[in-house]
């Protein structure tokens, strides 16, 4: 099952369900969301109605949301984890709960029919195992045994990992939020039901939300991964094309960075954003230095990163579903031609003598591009080096702020 067949049976599963289908939005949230500055979950667009505002199209919803997400950029290069992605996802906005949300979740899995088919022996799941801010989660553990599940495949779980957004030691979220259950294929989430109950405020559980809601989320390209038989996203259809160019390179690590950062640039470029110091557009610029890093360590050329550009516009998934920019090819090889030479004038330098440090203080280029580049970097010196540097321009903005009294 292709990428857009998996799309397809997806939503036509939940429209068939009373859902209304709905586009993806825009990568860029809304001007009145500043929490974040790409689209990191399917419900994002979608917490005015998770709070209790009336959705145009109804209480039942499924769409393909485009999703950025760069907290695990340094996991990017294994098997499972990528910067952009397609999350597929169902809602229900004050309407059903658990027993239809799970009940469903198991169907299309796991049926031959209307579904994708999946052993239900190699399924488990996790449920929230309960903490001072909500009970133990023995609802959902009682309708996944009534399904089926056998109990030594349901792990409780704490809110660190059965909590949406994960409820960590730095969790300082605002909105609507509550217990999960998640679907594990072979040791790999594929599916998690999100069941929004509460609502917090800057990190703290205030009570129960007006409605209660169901907010799941499917990844495409782990979906893909499982019903196409491959042990890695990189050899789904959703990569093929891209990784192309890339064949025998070693390390294949550099090479699914190179794949998935010219991706995700290719989609926020879609999506409006340009490389630049701040904001959205640093986080651009970065993916693609990154990206062209890596492309160095495998001893391709930029003719390879274009031709990755051309075969992500031009992939037979995204056709008649995503409009690309025209110029994003220019924008990208712009970027990284500009990033190239910036970088070969620094290692001259260095080669010559000069300290690595200067790569930072005159070619602006962060610790972890150096460290990329010069792996024998000392980062204990590196990073003493850069705290006389942070005190240096304090005192030199001192003075000049001095100056001018």
């Amino acid at each position: 099952m292709n990428s857009r067949e998996i799309r397809a049976r997806f939503a036509s599963f939940f429209e068939k369900r009373g859902h209304v289908a709905l586009p993806s939005a825009s990568l860029v949230p809304d001007e009145s969301d500043q929490s974040v500055l790409f689209t990191t979950a399917g419900m994002q667009p979608l917490i005015p109605y998770l709070l209790g505002e009336p959705h145009p199209h109804g209480k039942r919803l499924v769409n393909i949301q485009k999703c950025v997400r760069t907290q695990d950029i340094d996991e990017v290069g294994d098997k499972t984890h990528d910067t952009f992605f397609e999350m597929l996802g169902n809602w229900s906005l004050g309407d059903y709960f658990k027993e239809d949300a799970i009940k469903w979740s198991y169907e299309l899995l796991t049926s031959n029919s209307v579904g994708f088919g999946l052993d239900p022996e190699r399924l488990h799941v996790t449920v929230f195992a309960g903490d001072e801010s909500a009970p133990r989660d023995e609802e959902s553990a009682r309708i996944w045994k009534e399904i089926g599940i056998p109990e030594e495949k349901i792990k409780y779980l704490g809110a660190a990992d059965n909590w949406w957004p994960a409820r960590k030691s730095d969790f300082d979220w605002t909105g609507p939020t509550g217990p999960c259950t998640e679907m594990f294929y072979d040791g790999v989430e594929i599916w998690n039901d999100v069941f929004m109950e509460y609502r917090a405020e800057n990190g703290k559980i205030l009570g129960k939300l007006d409605q209660r809601n169901v907010d799941t989320g499917a990844g495409l390209e782990r979906l893909a991964m499982v019903l196409q038989g491959k042990d890695n996203i990189f050899d789904t259809d959703l990569f093929a094309p891209l990784m192309f160019s890339l064949q025998n390179a070693e390390p294949v690590e550099s090479a699914r960075i190179v794949a998935d950062h010219l991706r995700t640039a290719v989609f926020m470029i879609a999506d409006g954003v340009s490389p630049a110091n701040t904001g959205r557009g640093y986080v651009l610029r970065r993916l693609l230095r990154r990206a062209y890093i890596h492309a160095r360590k495998l001893g391709v050329g930029t003719e390879v990163l274009n031709s990755i550009v051309n075969a992500i516009m031009g992939h037979g998934s995204y056709q008649g579903l995503y409009a690309f920019r025209e110029d994003t090819s220019k924008i990208v090889m712009d970027e990284i031609e500009k990033f190239r030479k910036a970088l070969d004038t620094g290692l001259k330098q260095v080669e010559k003598g000069a300290d690595p440090f200067t790569l930072f203080t005159s070619y602006g280029l962060p610790l972890d591009i150096i460290r990329e580049v010069i792996p024998e970097l000392g980062e204990k010196k590196f990073s003493e080096r850069m705290e006389e540097h942070k005190k240096l321009s304090q005192e030199a903005g001192e003075q000049k702020f001095k100056s001018k009294l």
